[in-house]
């Protein structure tokens, strides 16, 4: 399934085949993931943070987190794919407004991680531009995985947790009316209005 559409939406990225990335596992790799609970509007998701395998940018959401800042946060997107409905993605943050400094780019080429149904992921424009925004697949996103044998920008999208509770959540949420005003035009027909708020997020288990 292609995704050019989500992906021009992310990062003005062109979209890639499907591309097997593999990277040595991390000593810690069986350690316990740090878990978040998310509330929204639409009810409850929580999300298993990768912290052994993309440090950097589960470090960078919990931040966010910790700080409380996603309380003032909404989930404002939601990208369907053309002709496949049910698969896309959701995405959220607080757009810029409050965010604190971006992160590094945790490429999944590194990281061995993969955009899978319920991946959460860093929505970025270039490499190492993200800060709060992020987004969670519904269905396979393979074409958003770094692809080193590409042109162009082809780092991809920095994953780095998975949805252990409330895709059923995730799935309401992605097929919400999105008749809201697009910014960025390669946008327009993805805006939820109104935007469906955060009510809280908070850790669930701390790191060791």
């Amino acid at each position: 399934m292609k995704r050019r559409d989500l992906i021009v939406g992310l990062g003005a990225l062109s979209a890639w085949p499907a591309a097997a990335q593999t990277a040595p596992q991390s000593a810690s790799a069986a350690a316990a993931p740090v878990r978040v609970e998310m509330i929204t509007g639409a009810g409850r998701i929580v999300i298993d943070l990768a912290v052994d395998k993309a440090p950097l940018t589960t470090a960078n959401f919990l931040r966010y987190v910790d700080r409380k800042l996603y309380d003032k946060a909404t989930l404002f997107r939601a990208s369907r794919v053309r002709g496949a409905e049910e698969y896309g993605l959701i995405e959220g943050g607080l757009q810029g407004v409050g965010a604190l400094k971006p992160v590094p780019h945790e490429s999944t080429a590194l990281t061995g991680l993969k955009h899978v149904d319920g991946t959460i992921s860093l929505a970025r424009a270039a490499p190492g531009t993200g800060t709060s925004d992020f987004f969670i697949c519904v269905g396979p996103a393979a074409s958003l995985d770094a692809n080193p044998a590409a042109t162009g920008d082809n780092a991809g999208f920095a994953a780095f947790g998975q949805v252990s509770e409330g895709m059923d959540v995730v799935r309401k949420i992605l097929a919400m009316p999105t008749p809201g005003k697009a910014i960025n035009p390669v946008m327009q027909g993805e805006i939820l209005d109104p935007p469906l708020p955060i009510l809280k997020a908070r850790r669930l288990i701390s790191p060791a």
